[in-house]
């Protein structure tokens, strides 16, 4: 008896005046893995220096770049807006420790040095000495 049931069910089901519906149930979203950028950490900025000691450098070439003054612009070495020290002439770098007489009237000075004034600070200064001309000029013209 049960069986008979079952088959007018299953025909019940297979009649062409009941349109025959399939749900198919999709997720909206993918399941969330870890990621490695999270909110507060960006990506590393490469701040520091960028030529050692003793090395030959081009004009305009960057030669440190910093966020607060670690590091100041000596002999032929321009310092930008954002800190960026560069060379200003061809020649080698050298990297000295000196006594640091800062500009006071310079924003960025007074923004980090300001607790300090008055007292003597010790910096690293980034200098570009250039090179020795050859000297084989030839007298073309006498005025």
């Amino acid at each position: 008896m049960s069986f008979t049931i079952m088959q007018k069910l299953s025909l019940q089901r297979l009649i062409p005046d009941q349109p025959l519906l399939t749900i198919i149930r999709n997720a909206k979203k993918k399941t969330g893995g870890s990621t490695r950028n999270r909110i507060g950490h960006t990506r590393p900025k490469h701040r520091g220096w960028k030529v050692q000691d003793s090395h030959y450098v081009s004009e305009g070439t960057i030669l440190a770049t910093q966020r607060t003054t670690r590091f100041h612009p000596g002999l032929n070495v321009g310092f930008g807006r954002n800190g960026t020290l560069f060379a200003m002439e061809h020649g080698k770098v050298y990297v000295t420790c000196e006594i640091a007489d800062p500009n006071w009237d310079h924003t960025w000075i007074q923004n980090n040095y300001a607790s300090r004034q008055g007292q003597t600070l010790y910096k690293k200064y980034f200098n570009v000495i250039p090179e020795e001309q050859h000297q084989r000029f030839r007298l073309i013209d006498e005025i």
